[in-house]
């Protein structure tokens, strides 16, 4: 045991709270707590393309992640948490910024070809941490940019190991299957995929061997960055590449589900889940350590059994219907969060930076963000509601789509994807077809899947909802109603 866990102890016991004490509010103050204490770590595990039931705590089928299951065990699961937008590059800079993708400038998913990423005037989630010592590093998928002015090293990050965009954004190669028809046409101008270290490249053209041991490889990494700064508080961010199509998993993973390769990727997931954990266990850290695992965005339906699921949720990935941005999400801080414990307050990746910000007492962005504080409910504080009278949802250029405010969520005329068929299979996607989503409202603690429209029977509420959604587009913008927005910034540029 350190000597910062037994003066955590002796607290505990002179002020003659036991271990049932631990989970209530106000027990600790909310900043680096105790004089003398180390500001808690931060581990923010981030998968890509994992669907709200590809967790065993979540409701997942023929697949097991008892890492994750005994992390919620442990924690608090959030039921209602919500990416900003359903694709990889907004999502991100959401998470990172705690703003809105839209206000900084970054939507959709960047690819080789782009000539713009996250702008350094936005302060990231590492350089919030770095202003209070922190030691810093992102292993796995960084996507805000991967020319040298964009890298994480430029933005906050000590230490960076892993590839600058999504693992589909290369050359068709012939050992893979997991690329649509005409990939190749489509793919013509796009460089092979590199590996970075740092902002040095140490692999120029990742092939399909490689990429089998990226799961493996960034958890290694991780687990030895721990090693390293058990004795500093440090902010770990590892956003993994699976399960991203094309899937691939290591050799000891591989065929080890009941649900195909799919299930041996989030079971390789979940080994590495395990792997941190074991880690702060081995060095002392559990309860100094805040560890938040969720995902980027839904699943990708279109290919099938090689992607997730999204049960009971209504459509995936690229679509603003609750398949698309609700993620599982669980915390775990031994002491701090109560174990075994659920939240089904609506909350968002852009709370993470603020709250973490008061946590570690850390001064938040001088540039207006979006999120707000939500250690009311990840502490279990009776009566902790949503800080949040509404939450956005924009996708595309700048479209506001939908919007949750409390129970309800209002859908605004635009128009998705849905698939027009049965989903692909083995690695083949299924085709899309366009559909058209008209003024619609949910009541979602009723109906978590979306399908019964409510509008016509209560017309006030959806006039609150309208009153909401012009308040955001005088504010961000919205291109299905030609609105510019008064308060969108730029993104970094070459």
């Amino acid at each position: 045991m350190t000597d910062q866990q037994q003066t955590r102890r002796d607290f505990l016991k002179t002020s003659g709270a036991g271990a049932a004490v631990l989970a209530l509010p106000g027990l600790f103050p909310s900043g680096p707590s105790l004089s003398g204490l180390r500001s808690p770590n931060i581990v923010i595990i981030y998968t890509d393309d994992q669907g709200y039931s590809d967790v065993g705590a979540f409701g997942a089928k023929d697949f097991d992640t008892p890492n994750l299951d005994r992390m919620a065990a442990d924690g608090m699961r959030f039921t209602s948490f919500y990416v900003a937008q359903p694709v990889c590059s907004a999502s991100r800079a959401a998470l990172l910024t705690g703003c809105y993708p839209n206000r900084i400038g970054i939507t959709g998913a960047l690819g080789p070809n782009a000539k713009h990423g996250i702008n350094a005037q936005e302060l990231t989630l590492a350089e919030l941490c770095k202003s209070k010592g922190y030691a810093t590093a992102v292993f796995g998928k960084w996507h805000l940019g991967h020319h040298p002015k964009f890298l994480p090293t430029r933005h906050g990050f000590d230490e960076f190991l892993g590839i600058p965009y999504s693992n589909d954004m290369w050359p068709l190669h012939p050992s893979i299957v997991d690329l649509p028809e005409g990939a190749a046409k489509r793919k013509r101008g796009y460089p092979d995929l590199p590996l970075f270290d740092g902002e040095r490249i140490v692999n120029p053209k990742i092939t399909a061997e490689d990429q089998k041991e990226f799961t493996t490889l960034f958890t290694k990494r991780a687990v030895d960055f721990i090693d390293r700064n058990k004795d500093r508080p440090f902010f770990l961010y590892l956003p993994h590449v699976m399960p991203h199509v094309p899937l691939f998993v290591s050799e000891k993973f591989e065929g080890k589900s009941r649900q195909g390769r799919y299930g041996d990727v989030i079971m390789e997931i979940d080994w590495s889940v395990g792997r941190v954990l074991d880690a702060l266990k081995r060095n002392g850290l559990e309860d100094d350590t805040l560890v938040i695992f969720t995902s980027d965005n839904g699943p990708w339906l279109s290919y099938g059994n090689h992607a997730g699921s999204s049960r009971p949720l209504r459509e995936g990935k690229g679509t603003t219907w609750e398949g698309g941005v609700r993620e599982p999400c669980i915390m775990r801080w031994p002491g701090r969060i109560p174990a075994g414990a659920t939240c089904d307050e609506p909350l968002m990746t852009i709370d993470l930076l603020p709250t973490i910000a008061k946590l570690i007492g850390a001064s938040l962005p001088a540039r207006k963000i979006d999120g707000l504080d939500i250690w009311p409910l990840m502490a279990g504080e009776p009566g902790a509601k949503s800080p949040h009278e509404v939450l956005y949802f924009y996708y595309h250029r700048n479209d506001l789509e939908a919007l949750r405010s409390g129970k309800w969520k209002l859908i605004l005329p635009h128009r998705y994807r849905s698939l027009t068929g049965k989903p692909g299979a083995d690695g083949k996607p299924a085709g899309y077809t366009q559909k058209m989503a008209g003024l619609e409202l949910y009541d979602l603690s009723s109906d978590i899947g979306e399908t019964t429209n409510v509008a016509a029977e209560h017309p006030d509420v959806v006039k609150r909802l309208q009153a909401l959604a012009e308040q955001a587009r005088d504010d961000l913008g919205d291109s299905l109603t030609k609105r510019e927005g008064k308060n969108r910034r730029p993104p970094g540029k070459l």
